[in-house]
């Protein structure tokens, strides 16, 4: 008698619970990553980049169920930024309580109505970075994503955007699935911020896919939201032009499950490539950053700096690669991952890589872990400030490497805001 396949099994149960979309300009590129997610199989703990973090609830046919939260007395993130706002609730756009869909130098159209069309832009992008992102390491949550995905922006960048594009993810429902993709095509010199923040759904499956043109820049701010029992699985895969530069920063508070993934190619000479996260998790919290950047051009930087402030049994994760190419000389690669334990039944698992080719490089990569720094706690109690606050003062002071990453200054503040609103809420 043959012995049945784990992940085969998981895959036909998963894929036989969805109504794949079909037609249009970006029915080819769902075949195939159709296609894809079949020969792959859904990701089981026995594999390689999926041994810290288990998949269980990300691939079973049915969401788990997540009680959605509602704070009605907190304050709108980005509400004081003149912004283009595009609104989902549970996946399902939201017109009514969406800014209307244009901004200088920048064209955005919905994947749900633009994908009827026979001709588009996106017909060239779309799946297509994902598909390059699925070596040397598969990623068949992204390749369900490219197949199955039943809305998202299309955004194509002209010029200097004249307001940043704020997507806002509101979950409503206990049982909500959503799979979005979005694609952003910058030309040439053209310049983009994008902001996301909203806990989305129950199970919560996106894809972002960023083309950036030589001499543009791509500017990513995300606030990932405070439902205690989502789980979601966030991809990002971009390639960057010459003289390009992708600037990405990711804050993540509470969260039953959350994998954040990150696929960059330095294809152009002279590109930068910046991310970043800030996580803080308290209890039933399992945050995932996985990051993967390729070196194939000369004289690029890349910089990933990730810090996770864990307690009350948190778990985090760190998987960072940086594959330096042959012939991509003068390349400058730093990696750094650090956790704050705030107690002993917290933990922080990482596994940080290095893969270099050429023989002109400077590239780097830390990891630690530990607790409190004893000497600055006693300072500040010697001065009178309260344990509780002196720890929140600690631990501001511990993100901060990672929030600077964040390059205009109102979006750091913002972002300081909502850690300094997380710390005060569990002191109290």
């Amino acid at each position: 008698m043959a012995l049945s396949n784990p992940k085969q099994s998981t895959t036909d149960a998963r894929l036989a619970a969805l109504t794949l979309p079909e037609g249009g300009w970006s029915g080819p590129a769902r075949k195939e990553a159709l296609a894809r997610v079949r020969a792959m199989g859904l990701p089981q703990r026995r594999d390689e980049y999926w041994k810290f973090t288990r998949p269980d609830d990300l691939t079973q046919p049915e969401a788990p169920k997540a009680s959605p939260f509602h704070a009605a007395d907190e304050r709108e993130i980005y509400g004081d930024i003149d912004r283009v706002k595009v609104v989902f609730v549970d996946g399902v756009f939201d017109a009514e309580a969406s800014s209307n869909l244009s901004a200088e130098g920048v064209k955005i159209e919905r994947l749900a109505e633009a994908g009827r069309a026979d001709i588009h832009w996106a017909r060239d992008l779309y799946g297509v970075l994902e598909a390059r992102g699925q070596k040397p390491v598969e990623r068949p949550l992204a390749a369900l994503n490219s197949a199955a995905a039943t809305d998202g922006l299309l955004i194509h960048v002209t010029g200097r955007a004249s307001k940043p594009v704020n997507l806002i993810y509101r979950h409503d429902s206990d049982s909500s699935d959503v799979i979005l993709h979005h694609v952003v095509k910058l030309d040439a010199g053209a310049e983009l911020t994008l902001l996301e923040n909203g806990p989305a759904a129950a199970r919560f499956n996106n894809v972002l896919e960023v083309d950036i043109g030589d001499g543009a820049r791509f500017h990513h701010v995300r606030a990932q939201g405070r439902d205690h029992e989502r789980r979601s699985a966030t991809h990002i895969f971009t390639r960057l032009g010459t003289e390009s530069a992708f600037k990405s920063f990711t804050m993540t508070a509470n969260g039953a499950l959350t994998r954040n993934e990150c696929v960059i190619e330095l294809l152009g000479d002279d590109a930068t490539a910046h991310v970043a996260g800030a996580s803080m998790g308290d209890g039933a919290f399992h945050d995932d950053d996985t990051v993967f950047i390729t070196h194939d051009a000369l004289r690029c930087e890349s910089r990933q700096v990730f810090k996770k402030v864990l307690r009350n049994g948190a778990t985090g994760v760190f998987q960072g690669k940086i594959l330096v190419k042959e012939g991509a000389q003068k390349t400058d690669g730093y990696q750094i991952s650090q956790s704050l334990l705030l107690d002993e039944d917290s933990q922080f698992l990482a596994k940080p890589e290095l893969e270099i080719y050429a023989d002109d490089v400077i590239c780097s990569h830390g990891s630690t872990s530990g607790a409190i720094d004893e000497d600055a706690m006693y300072y500040l109690r010697a001065r009178g400030v309260p344990k509780a606050i002196a720890t929140d003062l600690l631990t501001l002071a511990f993100l901060a490497e990672a929030v600077d990453e964040i390059e205009d200054e109102t979006l750091q503040d913002e972002i300081k805001a909502l850690l300094e609103g997380w710390l005060e809420r569990r002191r109290s």
